[in-house]
């Protein structure tokens, strides 16, 4: 484990007890680490590198496509196998408010099941200032849930609108969640996400259009030479197709075709990442807005961490 940022010692001994109580199962310590790491009070980074086998796998794709079902489905399945899986579940912030609903545990029944609701944890997470659909936190309160046990996280991205790929930066696998009547696949090639799946799953498999949106996924994504990403149809709300998928998913590999994409965002996020903390941030903004200080100046600025 390698945890930081301006602990001191009796904030360190907290964080032990802390850490030792969220691996007992205590879920209130573990509530306030990740409410640590949210505020920027710490920072954990990974120490569960393996290529050869993933512990964060990203859910993403467009609104309204059942992806808080369709995962509900899944975690079933993996708690019936024995696995205990946390859930980050990002919510998109309100650019004027802040203010974000985090409604998506209302749509998990499996947090209601008395036989297996101890093997699953699911938090919401704001994107707050974040520019994209992963908020930069959460891959530090990934690396946590993993250091005090829980076997796989998934991140349910918001994966709202084109070029939502920040989740590139944080998973270990990413899985595209597609639905009917979402227009062709070049359609959803424009969508960003197309290019880094790992896996591409078309879910409501029981309304029209289904299998043809899946093979013209298909077809988008053999256009190249390398490697295609498996499309599946499954039905959520029937159950169809659901093991399958999920076993699928345990074993599933990292595509060969994504890999200079995924270190592309990877960097896009540790720069954005070190503006977004630097302790002038907000103070530049407001120097920008009442026009003190140009564009270039403010950027300058930030980039020199020591100031």
């Amino acid at each position: 484990m390698q945890v930081g940022i301006g602990i001191r010692l009796n904030e360190g001994e907290i964080l032990v007890d802390r850490m030792d109580a969220a691996k007992a199962g205590d879920r209130r310590a573990l509530a306030r680490l990740l409410s640590s790491i949210e505020n920027g009070e710490l920072r954990f980074n990974d120490s569960h590198s393996d290529a050869s086998d993933w512990k964060i796998l990203a859910l993403t794709g467009p609104p309204g496509v059942g992806k808080s079902c369709l995962l509900d489905r899944l975690l079933h399945e993996w708690v019936d196998a024995g696995l205990r899986v946390a859930v980050l579940a990002v919510d998109p912030s309100s650019p004027r408010s802040g203010g974000a609903l985090l409604g998506d545990r209302v749509r998990m029944s499996v947090v209601d099941d008395e036989n297996k609701k101890n093997s699953v944890y699911v938090r919401s997470v704001a994107t707050r200032k974040t520019s994209g659909s992963v908020p930069l936190v959460v891959q530090d309160m990934a690396f946590c849930l993993l250091e005090v046990g829980w076997d796989k996280v998934v991140i349910e991205t918001v994966g709202a609108g084109q070029s939502e790929v920040r989740c590139a930066a944080v998973a270990d696998r990413i899985v595209l969640v597609e639905g009917p009547a979402r227009g062709d696949g070049v359609q959803a090639e424009k969508a960003g996400l197309l290019e880094l799946a790992d896996a591409v799953i078309v879910n409501k498999s029981d309304l029209d259009g289904a299998q043809r949106h899946a093979n013209e996924l298909r077809e988008s994504l053999n256009l190249g030479h390398e490697e295609a990403p498996e499309v599946y149809l499954v039905s959520a709300l029937h159950g169809t197709g659901i093991p399958q998928a999920s076993a699928m998913l345990l074993s599933l590999n990292q595509s060969i075709r994504a890999g200079r994409a995924r270190w592309r965002e990877r960097l896009l996020s540790h720069h954005e990442r070190l503006l977004l903390e630097h302790p002038q941030f907000d103070t530049s903004l407001s120097n920008l807005e009442e026009g003190l200080m140009s564009f270039d100046e403010a950027y300058a600025q930030l980039r020199n961490k020591n100031e």
